[in-house]
């Protein structure tokens, strides 16, 4: 259901990693920007051309608006991660810590990266 708010399933995985949170609570981590918005984090996956590493992942974040939730723009990292199939690059960037995506994002941030 729309609006329904789920307790934490621990058991889902752990909910310092990107995946691990998302996974645990239903829905993408959220940070604060050092721009004050608020982004929530995904992980997308892209095939690449290269033979050794077919896939790759990165971080794409989501800038809300104050107030009513709207969708106000976009800021993505490049590729944190390869693997040799979607699935084994989307559990890698899954397994990145939340500390890390935060480093992540307000990098871009501060370059002013937005979209």
């Amino acid at each position: 259901m729309i609006g329904q708010h789920l307790p934490p399933d621990y058991a889902r995985g752990d909910e310092s990693t990107v995946g691990g949170y998302a996974a645990v609570h239903s829905r993408p981590p959220a940070f604060e920007g050092p721009d004050g918005a608020s982004y929530s984090a995904d992980i997308l996956v892209d095939a690449t051309e290269d033979p050794e590493s077919p896939w790759a992942a990165y971080l794409f974040f989501v800038r809300w608006s104050a107030g009513a939730p709207a969708l106000e723009g976009h800021v993505e990292s490049g590729y944190l991660v390869r693997g040799s199939t979607e699935a084994e690059a989307r559990a890698a960037a899954g397994r990145l810590s939340l500390r890390e995506a935060k480093r992540v994002l307000d990098a871009l941030v501060r370059a002013g990266q937005s979209g």
